[in-house]
């Protein structure tokens, strides 16, 4: 029986079976800056809705790095914001952190029951394929923006059924036909795409450090693992 692939394009939009591997995506900029985290060395992530609930959860993490940002900035009194500059082997080597992004988050809690996470983004585009290709069923969560549609988030999700497809998987729902529609074909597509999706503009336009991130964020596969959380 062919694997069978799906996508959510919001969190909220569907379920994400228990059997299912989850393909969490916020590639502006969590799970990049996530991917970057566990790289360098990151030994758990753990997610949260709200900064309230990120400070609860330090509570019984002692020793935890608080991160995450609101409108795109780091929250007041956390450790690190949501830049993946921040999480330098030094900063994050060995370390939990509890995470509570505007998006990002929400799709890792609401992937939660699934058989597994893995952190997906186009910096490690290839890594995420080799990691998910042999399961029977995985299901893309896309963060989206604020409730909505994020073009960058489907194309990543579009980038993986696409190869997924390649490699015999069924495509199930409205929603992977849609985003397959929407990969990016090489890195000059990813970069442009990311350059230009309205997230990446407002990025940008917030200052220097911004557009690096943007940038760091649409290089194609230059970080050769993926990590689950």
């Amino acid at each position: 029986m062919p694997a069978r692939v799906s996508v959510l394009l919001t969190p909220g939009g569907g379920t994400v079976p228990p059997q299912a591997t989850a393909v969490v995506v916020d590639v502006l900029r969590a799970t990049s800056v996530l991917t970057q985290a566990r790289l360098n060395g990151a030994r758990a992530i753990l997610a949260a809705g709200t900064p309230g609930e990120a400070l609860a959860l330090r509570a019984r993490h002692p020793g935890a790095l608080l991160c995450g940002e609101r409108d795109g900035r780091r929250i007041p009194g956390f450790d690190l914001g949501n830049s993946p500059f921040e999480y330098g082997p030094g900063t994050v080597g060995g370390r939990t952190l509890i995470f509570a992004s505007t998006n990002g988050s929400q799709a890792l809690l609401a992937a939660g029951r699934a058989r597994r996470r893995v952190l997906g983004a186009f910096v490690n585009a290839n890594a995420v394929l080799a990691a998910v290709a042999a399961d029977e069923r995985v299901t893309v969560v896309c963060s989206g923006k604020l409730g909505g549609y994020a073009l960058e988030d489907a194309a990543f999700a579009g980038w993986l059924v696409e190869r997924l497809v390649a490699r015999g998987a069924r495509v199930e729902g409205a929603a992977a036909a849609f985003a397959r529609r929407t990969a990016p074909r090489d890195a000059a597509d990813v970069r442009a795409l990311l350059q230009g999706a309205s997230h990446g503009r407002t990025l940008r336009s917030m200052g220097p450090d911004y557009a690096r991130d943007v940038e760091f964020c649409a290089g194609l596969d230059t970080i050769s693992q993926a990590f689950e959380v």
